[in-house]
């Protein structure tokens, strides 16, 4: 019988917390402003900010870039030349991370024979079998001019001299080349797809546009030169010898307004220190390769570039009942927890006004 008499008051009984009510104006004024911060916290930052009624997904992305300028220079080496989107873009295939030509060497009529190793400034023919070789060595010492004597080579002969690099840039009009990119972009567990050739962007719009911050910043269309200023260098320090610029486009949507509010925003990033004197730059090697008299020869070209690197991210929020439903609890949480240490505190007050220190129990 005991049994089921703890069974059934078990089953069919409720209990509640003991209330304490104290009246005192500063612990009530305390434990209310408490409650607001915590009011205020859910609110405004979970609820408001960081929008915990949201659901969330991430991005996917893909991008296409072209370029279009037309410059010419008249250098000792290759006198007159035009240049092109096919000569100073590397890789062609107009990926998300490429490189503009801006500088250069030029070694012409290069071809595999024998011939004198290229003295270095500062390295001694004693010392410069520390270097790495321009091709295989073939164990002679052989004059490299009147009064100095080096190790002969073969490999690709007249060897690359390239400790003088052209200054100003001989490429130095790549300033106003324009770069135009593609962007798409998916959430898909939402199904929402966008180009960064939004609503607003028209055909007549996009032929006449230049990206502005203020102005245009819509426009996919962009200045090499205003690029490299926001991102915050020089484009004539920057074209001597290279460097690494990075060009983010942001996508964060709320997908609770109609879609066509979800925007890019374009940000410029510069990657490279100027003040670095340890490999400073960005440079690289190619080659055309041609044949003369049945005998395969070569130009080779030392390359100094703005490597640019697009980057894009994003993410996007669409109410949910899930995420809503477990915020509102989190809350709920917040503030038993916050409770239970001002009861306990109220607790104490109200013994001491009922019994002060020194009352005997």
């Amino acid at each position: 019988a005991g049994r089921r008499c703890g069974a059934s008051s078990f089953l069919f009984q409720y209990d509640t917390p003991r209330m304490v009510l104290v009246h005192n104006k500063k612990v009530g004024v305390t434990f209310r402003l408490i409650q607001l911060v915590v009011l205020m916290y859910i609110i405004g930052w979970v609820f408001l900010y960081e929008k915990g009624y949201q659901s969330k997904d991430s991005i996917i992305s893909s991008v296409s870039v072209k370029l279009k300028g037309l410059t010419m220079t008249n250098s000792s080496d290759l006198g007159p030349y035009i240049w092109d989107v096919a000569d100073y873009v590397f890789p062609p295939q107009g990926d998300s991370s490429f490189v503009v030509m801006t500088n250069f060497i030029v070694t012409r009529d290069q071809k595999q024979e024998t011939c004198p190793e290229v003295m270095l400034p500062g390295i001694s023919s004693s010392a410069l079998w520390l270097c790495p070789p321009s091709g295989i060595m073939t164990g002679k010492c052989v004059n490299f001019s009147r009064t100095e004597r080096t190790c002969e080579i073969f490999g690709w002969c007249p060897v690359e001299i390239d400790d003088h690099v052209p200054n100003p840039p001989l490429l130095l009009a790549a300033e106003n080349f324009t770069l135009f990119i593609k962007n798409s972009i998916t959430f898909p567990k939402f199904k929402v797809n966008r180009r960064n050739l939004v609503e607003r962007v028209t055909k007549d719009y996009l032929r006449n546009c230049t990206y502005h911050k203020v102005r245009d910043p819509l426009c996919p269309v962009f200045q090499l030169g205003y690029v490299v200023e926001e991102s915050g260098q020089k484009f004539s320090m920057l074209a001597r010898k290279g460097g690494v610029l990075g060009i983010s486009i942001s996508w964060n949507c709320d997908l609770d307004w109609p879609v066509r509010h979800c925007m890019p925003v374009y940000q410029f990033h510069g990657l490279y220190n100027e003040d670095s004197s340890i490999s400073p730059g960005f440079n690289f090697r190619y080659a055309r390769y041609y044949r003369e008299n049945g005998r395969e020869l070569r130009t080779l070209y030392k390359v100094f570039g703005i490597r640019f690197d697009i980057l894009v991210n994003g993410k996007a929020g669409k109410f949910d009942i899930i995420p809503t439903m477990t915020t509102i609890g989190s809350g709920i949480g917040i503030f038993g927890v916050v409770n239970m240490p001002c009861l306990c505190l109220l607790s104490i007050i109200r013994g001491f006004r009922e019994y002060p220190l020194g009352t005997a129990l």
